[in-house]
C-alpha cells in the first residue's frame, strides 16, 4: 500500500453546536491519509491519487457548517471513497484549535479511519 498524506491543513470553519461557533467560527486542523495498492512503478499522476484535488474536496466539506465533527469526518470519508476507486483506506483527524471552553489550553478533535 502507498499512502498519501495531507497534514496540518488549516481551515476557518463554522462547525459546532453552540451559537457562538456558528457566528464566530473556529480554526480547524485537518490531517488526512489515503492509501491505495501499488501494482507497478508509478510514473504518471493517473497511477496515483491527486492530492491537489483531495485538498479541494476537503476544503469544500470544511466550508459547509455542520454541528458535529463526527458528521464532518464521515462525510469526508464518503466523499474520498467516491473520489477515486483506487483508494482502499482513509484516516482523518480534525482538531478544533480554539474550543469554546473557559480557561482551556490545548485542542479537541476527532479521528476516523475506514477501509473500503
Amino acid at each position: 500500500m502507498l499512502t498519501i498524506h495531507l497534514h496540518s491543513l488549516i481551515f476557518r470553519s463554522f462547525h459546532g453546536m453552540f451559537k457562538e461557533e456558528k457566528i464566530l467560527g473556529n480554526d480547524f486542523e485537518v490531517n488526512m491519509d489515503v492509501s491505495f495498492e501499488v501494482k507497478e512503478k508509478i510514473t504518471r499522476l493517473q497511477q496515483s491519487v491527486d492530492y491537489v484535488s483531495l485538498h479541494a474536496l476537503i476544503k469544500e466539506v470544511m466550508d459547509q457548517p455542520t454541528p458535529l465533527l463526527e458528521t464532518v469526518v464521515q462525510e469526508l470519508a464518503e466523499r474520498v471513497r467516491l473520489f477515486d476507486e483506487k483508494i482502499k483506506a482513509v484516516s482523518i483527524n480534525i482538531k478544533k484549535l480554539n474550543p469554546p471552553i473557559v480557561n482551556f489550553q490545548g485542542t479537541v478533535g476527532i479521528s476516523y479511519s475506514i477501509i473500503f
